[in-house]
C-alpha cells in the first residue's frame, strides 16, 4: 500500500526526515504519534504527493504521490489540521467535490452526517468550526479511496464528537483499505487503531502492533515497592504506581498510549529492547 524508503526531507534548510523508512499495509489503522513539531504533519504530506522528498522514495499503490497522477489523486484522500471548505450549502460543495472521486458514496455520506447530528441544509459557512471537521471527515471517508490520511483530526471536536468519530472510523476499515491518523492527543485513538508508530525529531522511535504490544508489555497499578524497581517505567500518584513491565506471565492488560508514549521518548532503547527477541 505504502513503501517509504530511505526518506530526506528539509524544510527551510532544517532536516525533518534523514533516512526515515516505513511501510503501511491495507486493512490497518495506523496511528502516527508524536508532539507537535516532529514532524508528523510533514509525512503526510509527502504521502500525500504535497511535498517531495530531496532523497529516498515513496511509492502509494505503485504511484510516485509527487508525479499527482489523477489516478493516484482519485485513490488517496488527506485530511489537513487547517483546511478550507467553500461558503456553499452542502449539497453544492458535494456536487462539484465528489467527481473526483469515483467511489464516492452520497449514501455513506449521508448517514455519517447524521451520525455526526449535522442538518444536510446546512450552509458550510455558517457551520462552527467543529460542524465544518465533521462535514470534512464524513466527506472523506464517503470518498471510498484505499488511502486516508488524517492530520490531527480530533482537534476541535468535543468529547462527544470525539466518541462518534472513533465509532465512524472503526465501522470504514475493510480489507482493501489503510487509514493512517497522525495525533499529539494519544488518548483519542485508544481502542481504535492497530499499529503504534511514534515519531520525534524526524525519527521512528517505536513501531509496533497493538497485539505485540499488549503480548510484550504489561500496564499495572501497583503499590509493591519491589515491583516498581523492576519497571521499565514507571509514573507516581497518589493511586499507587504506574508501571509498564516485561510481560513474563502473558497476562492481559489494556496499553496505555500515553504512557507507553511518555516511555519510548524517555526510555527509548528499554523499551525497544523488549520486542527484539
Amino acid at each position: 500500500m505504502v513503501s517509504i524508503v530511505g526518506l530526506h526531507f528539509t524544510y527551510r534548510r532544517k532536516p525533518v526526515f534523514s533516512g526515515l523508512t516505513l511501510e503501511l499495509k491495507p486493512g490497518n489503522i495506523y496511528g502516527l504519534l508524536g508532539s507537535n513539531g516532529t514532524g508528523k504533519s510533514t509525512l503526510l504530506r509527502n504521502i500525500a504527493g504535497f511535498l517531495f522528498p530531496q532523497k529516498g522514495s515513496i511509492d502509494v499503490l505503485g504511484f510516485t504521490p509527487g508525479k499527482r497522477q489523477p489516478a493516484f489523486l482519485a485513490k488517496t484522500f488527506l485530511v489537513p489540521e487547517e483546511f478550507y471548505l467553500p461558503p456553499v450549502r452542502i449539497d453544492e460543495w458535494i456536487k462539484y467535490s465528489a467527481p473526483f472521486y469515483p467511489q464516492f458514496s452520497r449514501e455513506q455520506f449521508d448517514r455519517m452526517l447524521a451520525e455526526f447530528e449535522i442538518p444536510q441544509d446546512n450552509s458550510l459557512h455558517e457551520m462552527s468550526y467543529g460542524q465544518r471537521k465533521k462535514a470534512l471527515i464524513a466527506f472523506s471517508l464517503a470518498t471510498n479511496t484505499s488511502l486516508l490520511l488524517m492530520d490531527e483530526p480530533t482537534n476541535g471536536l468535543d468529547i462527544r464528537s470525539k466518541s462518534q468519530f472513533r465509532k465512524i472510523i472503526a465501522g470504514s476499515l475493510d480489507e482493501n483499505k489503510c487509514i493512517l491518523i497522525s495525533t499529539h492527543q494519544v488518548k483519542d485513538l485508544e481502542n481504535l487503531i492497530d499499529r503504534v508508530t511514534i515519531i520525534d525529531n524526524g525519527k521512528i522511535l517505536f513501531d509496533q502492533t497493538m497485539e505485540s504490544i499488549s503480548r510484550k508489555l504489561s500496564f499495572r497499578l501497583s503499590f509493591d515497592p519491589e515491583e516498581a524497581t523492576h519497571a521499565l517505567y514507571k509514573e507516581t500518584s497518589l493511586k499507587g504506581d504506574a508501571l509498564i513491565l516485561v510481560n513474563d506471565d502473558g497476562e492481559d492488560s489494556r496499553p496505555d498510549l500515553e504512557m507507553l508514549y511518555k516511555a519510548v521518548t524517555m526510555e527509548g532503547e528499554r523499551i525497544n529492547a523488549v520486542f527484539q527477541d
